[in-house]
């Protein structure tokens, strides 16, 4: 059987090859930061990370992660509610609490994981979640899982979202689910206005902060910071693993009788090892660092306005942005990975982006800024583009 299954896979991926579509993965020989030295012994400039605040090799996370591992172990070897809990992962998740603003947390090995475990056990077939069109795959995955009637509105596109409302009527619960931030484009949910048209037609909601807590708002605790909403959102989901220190676990805080049935009845939580205690320790240590400082948050925002407003006036089509994501439109998938090569050799490490994770002829480049960076990488980026934009005709001479 596996022969003529393997002649199958192979024509697969000779397709996705001939048409432009096959991810190559390189290889980093180096710890995350702004510089990073790749495979060949260069080193580059590290623009497509999603280190916001430049905290993956921050020296005091890895000492907390070092003590956390001399004081718990390497790892716990259980579930939860087995024996695969311990002090510091309560510390953890309260920490978490006090960030947002919520009743309560619970951990899981990543946010994929959070989305995945979040609906099914909450929702049942006479309720129905209606859900942003961009929003992240692990949402669109959780909400299959669950049995409760799916309603889908155009991207921030309010007067579709009250469409969808107005339909869900009849349903005993309805949540609606947002992505903070959309990660490839940059854009931030309208979080006011999905808000007042929870309350308008009675519906809970859900944000998913990946990409923007630690981002958006004036101390980067997210979008329900930027809407003044912090403690109204019923479930905000999220993650470890990109602006609070880039290693791995994600997270679910909410209200707390959510979180209570999600450690009775979640999949991913009751049947997935605790995140590693060096993880956890490290957690605690950055939410310590956060309360104390928004100089990575500054940094970040006058980096990110920087580079947009350069960009822009050399000519690049530059979607909105609100967050640390700037999708450097190209339209091509072919054009989005040459160019990808290119500025590789220019020294600037980067990612085309093109169907399926972004629409067909809606290929990008997405640049990520971080707090890490200096003034001089973003002239060398900016710089880079700009060469290799003209080279490629992606900008008039």
């Amino acid at each position: 059987m596996y022969q003529n299954y393997k002649q199958y896979l192979q024509a697969e991926l000779t397709l996705i090859k001939e048409v432009g579509l096959f991810k190559n993965e390189r290889i980093i020989i180096s710890a995350q930061g702004a510089v990073i030295r790749v495979a060949d012994g260069n080193e580059v400039l590290n623009f497509c990370a999603n280190n916001y605040l430049g905290l993956s090799n921050s020296p005091a996370l890895i000492e907390a992660a070092k003590k956390g591992l001399d004081s718990h172990g390497y790892g716990v070897s259980s579930v939860r509610f087995i024996c695969g809990t311990q002090d510091i992962h309560k510390q953890l998740e309260a920490s978490i609490a006090r960030f947002f603003g919520t009743e309560d947390t619970i951990l899981y090995a990543a946010c994929f994981d959070a989305n995945g475990g979040v609906f099914e056990p909450l929702l049942g077939e006479e309720d129905a979640v209606i859900s942003d069109a961009l929003n992240h795959a692990s949402i669109i995955d959780g909400v299959r899982l669950c049995k409760a009637q799916r309603y889908r509105y155009a991207n921030a596109d309010m007067d579709d979202l009250e469409t969808q409302l107005k339909t869900a009527q009849a349903h005993r619960f309805r949540l609606i689910v947002t992505d903070g931030v959309f990660s490839m484009d940059g854009n931030v949910a309208p979080l006011d206005k999905i808000y007042a048209l929870a309350t308008k037609y009675n519906a809970l909601v859900m944000v998913d902060e990946s990409h923007s807590a630690g981002v958006v708002g004036r101390t980067g605790r997210g979008v329900t910071e930027r809407y003044n909403l912090r403690g109204k959102i019923e479930i905000i989901t999220g993650t470890l693993g990109k602006a609070f220190g880039g290693a791995i676990g994600g997270f679910t805080t909410g209200k707390q009788e959510i979180i209570d049935l999600l450690r009775q009845r979640s999949r991913p939580y009751l049947f997935s090892n605790s995140i590693p205690p060096m993880v956890a320790a490290a957690g605690i240590k950055m939410f310590e660092m956060m309360d104390e400082s928004n100089e990575l948050q500054d940094k970040l925002h006058r980096n990110t306005a920087y580079f947009v407003e350069r960009m822009k006036l050399v000519g690049f089509d530059i979607k909105p942005t609100e967050s640390a994501i700037c999708a450097v439109m190209l339209y091509d998938a072919k054009l989005s990975q040459e160019m990808a090569a290119r500025l590789l050799d220019e020294g600037i490490y980067v990612t085309g982006f093109y169907f399926p994770v972004v629409p067909k002829d809606q290929a990008r480049i997405r640049v990520q800024i971080s707090a890490a960076h200096k003034t001089e990488h973003l002239d060398k980026c900016i710089a880079a583009f700009t060469k290799v934009g003209k080279d490629l005709n992606v900008l008039m001479c």
